[in-house]
């Protein structure tokens, strides 16, 4: 009894220290990589902006619907960094002040995405003869209109507004997430722990989330580093042509749309909000890609 207890105890700490290790050793390539450093030096200046962003903005009303017709079109000053626009509102300090709303968008899409789309996949791949064929098929039915212009539809049918364009992108944003599921599920359904859970009595939904899914985290969180900005980039898509956030709300694809009319002569107004975009967008496709070498256990040999 002693001897199996103290085997127990060892095998325990074996294995923490090879997660240790394992986890050490991704954290030294990380850190190794210098393009996946700068992504992570560029996500911590936007998540500092988004939180002190009132701080930061130096005239915060002009993101409420505050206007100064007489400041109106200025260029970029020492007084107004980024300019100012059509009805004289500081351009710099709508773009702060957007940035936290763009990344609540980015959050709440992945997030709903992810969770429809690893469910709905999990139960496919594991479940397997005519409910992955049906789950598949609906996937398919999605993948088969592009994206954007689905997402679109389904924001104009829901109604103009923030809220309903997170809705929209979300429900065509998770067939990815379900074919990347299902084809992990799939390998590790035969593996040697799984059969020993079916052994052991555990239920299906035991098996999926508590011994299958654990197993398939590090390709989802890739994924979901990569997708981040991309849903950023179609939140700003719907909001260039007037379904997101509306007026006087500083979402940067309205603020391009607002500039858009007066370029090239009052290029600041759509360029700024444009720039902010690219930065969030390659921002998170660096730490995706540093990711993909820390969690891709080829990546370990």
């Amino acid at each position: 009894m002693v001897d199996s207890s103290k085997s127990k105890r060892k095998l325990s700490t074996s294995g923490n220290s090879a997660r240790w290790e394992n986890f050490a050793r991704g954290l030294y390539r990380f850190r190794s990589n210098s393009l996946s450093m700068i992504g992570l030096i560029m996500l911590i200046i936007i998540l500092l902006v988004a939180i002190f962003a009132p701080v930061i903005a130096p005239y915060p009303e002009d993101a409420t619907g505050k206007t100064n017709v007489t400041s109106r079109l200025l260029p970029p000053s020492p007084e107004h960094l980024f300019g100012t626009d059509k009805v004289g509102r500081d351009i710099f300090s709508r773009v702060v002040m957007g940035t936290g709303l763009a990344l609540q968008v980015g959050t709440v899409i992945i997030l709903l995405a992810t969770t429809i789309g690893v469910t709905i996949g999990a139960i496919a791949g594991y479940m397997g003869g005519w409910i992955d064929d049906l789950l598949m098929r609906i996937t398919d039915i999605f993948l088969t209109v592009p994206a954007l212009v689905l997402a679109i539809a389904i924001s104009a049918a829901l109604g103009k507004g923030i809220v309903n364009t997170m809705i929209g992108i979300s429900l065509v944003w998770w067939p990815g997430f379900a074919r990347l599921t299902r084809s992990l599920v799939l390998s590790l359904r035969e593996e040697p722990f799984v059969e020993a859970a079916y052994g052991i009595g555990a239920g299906h939904t035991r098996i999926i989330f508590r011994h299958i899914l654990p197993n398939a985290v590090s390709p989802i969180i890739i994924k979901m580093t990569t997708d981040f900005g991309f849903a950023v980039l179609t939140a700003a898509a719907l909001g260039f042509i007037g379904l997101g956030a509306q007026p006087p709300t500083p979402e940067w694809g309205a603020m391009i749309n607002d500039g858009r009319r007066f370029f090239p002569d009052e290029w600041w107004i759509a360029t700024f909000p444009g720039l902010a975009i690219w930065v969030m967008v390659f921002s998170w496709n660096l730490i995706g890609d540093g990711l993909r070498d820390v969690l891709d256990p080829r990546a370990r040999r």
